[in-house]
């Protein structure tokens, strides 16, 4: 990734981003094909993963709900075998709660991985008939403040997400001398915090061994 960038859900309407001031900071806006709220990518700060699934696959599964926990369970593997633990994959529908809609490491959707009560990786899910495309995404650090600033909203708003966000959330290399000081439940350090390359790498190589036998499912 060449420069910040702002990616939307796929029902979000442009206008949710300041665009004057967007431009001024160089941050691109897109939008995904999967829904949700928006994230903020800035070149280094994340992990951003793909998985496509044909229907054909052993992973696919009709039900929208269940179908992203494989996803789920493939990243908590990862970030165990990375050191990262205390992670919990959440199961069954959406939770988007009151921010979810506008940011989407505020809610809480099916596969998402949390660590003490805090999103560590997010999913966007989109399917057509071949098969579903599933966005996977986890901060190095959390820091919701650069796309909060971002946000056009009203002042109501904007100190709403202030407030929240930094408890919503949480990066695979945070430790609690990151962590917001007024949080009540903070993750705590990470033992041998992984890279993100290296945890990249774990996660395309457990990708590889679950598709080689794909007639289990992951748990």
């Amino acid at each position: 990734m060449a420069q910040p960038t702002v990616v939307l859900g796929s029902t979000q309407r442009p206008e949710v981003v300041d665009a004057v001031r967007a431009t001024e900071e160089g941050v691109a806006v897109v939008r995904r094909r999967g829904g949700g709220g928006a994230v903020l990518l800035r070149p280094g700060d994340h992990l951003w993963v793909e998985a496509w699934i044909p229907r054909d696959d052993p992973l696919w599964e009709a039900d929208v709900a269940v179908a992203a926990e494989w996803v789920g369970a493939w990243w908590s593997d990862a970030l165990g075998t990375s050191g990262v633990v205390d992670r919990v994959v959440h199961r069954g529908r959406a939770v988007p709660g009151p921010h979810g809609a506008l940011v989407c490491f505020s809610g809480r959707g099916p596969g998402e991985v949390f660590r003490a009560e805090r999103k560590v990786m997010g999913i966007s899910q989109w399917r057509s008939r071949e098969g579903s495309l599933f966005h996977t995404c986890a901060y190095a650090h959390w820091d919701p403040d650069p796309l909060i600033d971002l946000l056009d909203v009203d002042p109501p708003t904007r100190e709403a997400l202030r407030r929240d966000l930094p408890r919503a959330a949480a990066g695979i290399l945070d430790s609690d001398s990151d962590s917001d000081a007024h949080a009540d439940s903070a993750p705590g350090p990470v033992p041998d915090s992984p890279s993100l390359p290296l945890l990249r790498r774990t996660l395309l190589t457990t990708f590889a061994t679950w598709e080689k036998d794909g007639s289990s499912r992951p748990a």
